[in-house]
């Protein structure tokens, strides 16, 4: 579960690091690459945490009234930085070993303290995390979980992450005032992720044969109405699937040496996955009827 956030940091950095020391002369994809070894090498969970609560969304992160709606530098001594701040959303966090905190929006020079890249183990000192409910939470503490395909005993979840001058040593940095990249950091990293949201038709292949199931148990597989919804709902799916394909499949290389998938076709697969889920889920009811929500675990 949740890999898909710290492989698209991952990469997304690999190619933003590199640039950023190509014009400034850092070290930061050296500290990067070593960093990723490290990952590598111990099977590690990556948290991506790059959405901040933001305040008043017309104000950039220097203008707000409270300075903690953006994670910024609040210090820093020969050993590292510290920071404060949130991050809001961050599906995952609790079951990741590693956050990497990352910019969320453009910044501009009077932003240098919240163009911020690095990463903190998820128990670091500083670090409280405040917990989202979820509506089947419960499903996983009841027994006969062996009837749920998939991971049956631990369910997705979602906490906002709230920072009290936690330290990043030097070597976990991999930007540090350059707010001319936290653009390119987002605009990248939301290229991969969009192309990652593929990932919700293993749950509309879920769907699908759940609505397909219960129309066998009702005896009306073969009436032309319900076939009609089943392959629409297979024809909405597979088109969130073959976007999202289609993206990597035309992926480019970077500078650094890895590839950027495509950008529209991540944006049109982003788009599909907004819209397409819920008209499946309405297309299910209709095939299901009362039997899909209702029927006893």
């Amino acid at each position: 579960f949740q890999r898909c956030v710290g492989m698209d940091a991952l990469n997304s950095l690999h190619s933003t690091t590199y640039e950023i020391d190509e014009k400034h002369g850092t070290d930061y994809h050296k500290r990067f690459l070593e960093f990723v070894k490290m990952i590598q090498k111990e099977n590690l969970v990556i948290g991506g945490a790059m959405t901040d609560p933001k305040g008043d969304r017309s104000k950039g992160p220097s203008e707000q009234d409270d300075p903690d709606l953006f994670t910024r530098i609040v210090d820093s001594d020969e050993k590292g930085v510290y920071v404060s701040g949130a991050k809001a959303h961050q599906t995952g966090c609790i079951n990741s070993h590693w956050i990497i905190l990352m910019p969320t929006i453009r910044l501009t020079q009077n932003d240098k303290e919240y163009a911020i890249v690095g990463a903190i183990p998820a128990d670091v000192k500083g670090l409280t995390y405040i917990y989202g409910r979820q509506s089947c939470d419960t499903r996983v503490m009841e027994g006969g979980g062996d009837i749920d395909l998939g991971n049956a005993k631990f369910g997705g979840q979602e906490a906002m992450m709230i920072l009290d001058r936690v330290f990043i040593p030097w070597d976990k940095l991999f930007m540090n005032g350059e707010f001319e990249f936290a653009s390119m950091l987002v605009e990248r990293f939301t290229c991969y992720h969009r192309r990652s949201y593929v990932c919700k038709t293993g749950l509309g292949d879920v769907l699908i044969g759940a609505a397909a199931t219960i129309a066998d148990y009702n005896g009306v597989p073969n009436v032309s109405h319900i076939k009609d919804k089943i392959i629409e709902m297979t024809h909405l799916n597979e088109t969130i699937f073959a976007a999202g394909i289609a993206s990597s499949h035309q992926g480019h290389k970077m500078k650094s040496g890895v590839y950027l998938n495509d950008d529209m076709l991540a944006q049109v697969r982003k788009h599909n996955v907004t819209r397409f889920p819920y008209e499946i889920s309405r297309l299910a009811q209709d095939i299901a009827g009362g039997l899909m929500v209702t029927l006893p675990s």
